[in-house]
């Protein structure tokens, strides 16, 4: 089926193919086009089902109207969310997104890095994995628009949208502490990226404000790559040492379901047994038998922001930096409902 172009349009319209192109990029009113011909053309265009040449529209313009977005993990439904927040809001304003997932890989994320550039894509949104600050770097050098989101590097200057997540982890240790729960653990991932450190130095905080003395083998450090495996182990490790725990936070989601499968296996009770709480959102957290209480992290304003910061700076490049943290909000469920006997004071 052959395409139809402007000269197709023109001949039927009985005007120039220069008209045409005005009236069809909007720009009728320089080229003094009355409104009954533009109203024709229009037309004409919609029933013809004229397809505009987006490639030559970007090389005379030097813009492709595309945003890469890069997600450190595309089976976590967070960044899934988060991905269709930005995809949405992008196209509110014209832009489409192209999006990969590094699965936390580092060379996998320059790979992708790499690709969206050779693919022209305006500028990048991006959830940094761990050992990409040079990657960063690179984008900053060579001043391609960018802005981290949920994860980002003190010590380089960037826009960044992020939650606040040393207060987030503060407030699941005081929240769990207020119910009378004082032997508290950790699982979070082994990494030296800024938002795990923050989790960590929240949890700890929150034991030391309350004057509980914070024991070493209460935290426990696992491997992406090694997940499922390390989350049993550091499980069985918080329930048999000397201290052992009465509740435990998970640093993230997928954490968590690993642990609560683990804790099932294990015909442990929620929160009898063992008290819960989670970083992130996600309806498997309804549907557990006990429902967990959780960290919300504000993913809608977090996805609009980027994107509004990001179209701000591609219309000026001398846009000044922003950077932002959010709060997120403690959902208290029945995983971690006040320990039995206990009276808050």
């Amino acid at each position: 089926m052959k395409k139809v172009s402007l000269k197709d349009i023109a001949l039927q319209a009985g005007v120039s193919t220069a008209l045409v192109s005005y009236v069809l990029n909007g720009k009728e009113k320089e080229a003094r086009v009355g409104e009954a011909i533009a109203g024709k053309i229009r037309a004409l265009a919609k029933e013809l089902n004229y397809q505009p040449n987006h490639l030559a529209k970007s090389l005379r313009s030097g813009k492709t109207h595309t945003i890469g977005l890069i997600i450190a993990d595309i089976s976590n439904p967070f960044f899934a969310n988060i991905a269709r927040v930005v995809e949405d809001e992008a196209k509110r304003s014209g832009y489409t997104v192209i999006i990969g997932s590094c699965d936390e890989n580092a060379d996998k994320a320059w790979d992708l890095i790499t690709v969206l550039i050779n693919r022209q894509v305006d500028g990048f949104i991006i959830v940094s994995c761990e050992g990409s600050g040079n990657q960063i770097m690179y984008l900053k050098e060579r001043n391609i628009p960018f802005v981290l989101l949920d994860r980002h590097f003190p010590d380089i200057q960037t826009d960044f949208v992020a939650t606040n997540n040393y207060k987030a982890s503060f407030d699941a240790g005081i929240h769990l502490i207020s119910g009378g729960y004082t032997r508290i653990g950790l699982i979070a991932y082994k990494s030296e990226m800024y938002h795990m450190q923050e989790r960590i130095r929240g949890y700890r905080q929150a034991l030391q404000d309350s004057r509980i003395e914070f024991q070493d083998d209460w935290l426990k450090e696992v491997r992406f790559e090694t997940m499922e495996k390390e989350v049993k182990v550091a499980i069985e490790e918080l329930l048999s040492s000397d201290q052992k725990v009465e509740a435990i936070i998970f640093a993230t989601y997928g954490l968590a379901i690993n642990g609560l499968k683990y804790i099932n296996e294990l015909r442990l009770k929620v929160p009898s047994d063992l008290a819960i709480v989670s970083f992130g959102q996600a309806e498997v957290f309804d549907l557990y038998y006990c429902p967990i209480t959780y960290l919300r992290q504000p993913l809608e304003m977090l996805g609009k922001t980027a994107v509004e910061y990001l179209l701000k700076k591609l219309k000026n490049p001398d846009e000044e930096m922003k950077q932002v943290l959010m709060e997120a909000k403690l959902i208290a469920r029945d995983s971690s409902k006040v320990k039995s006997g206990w009276i808050s004071g």
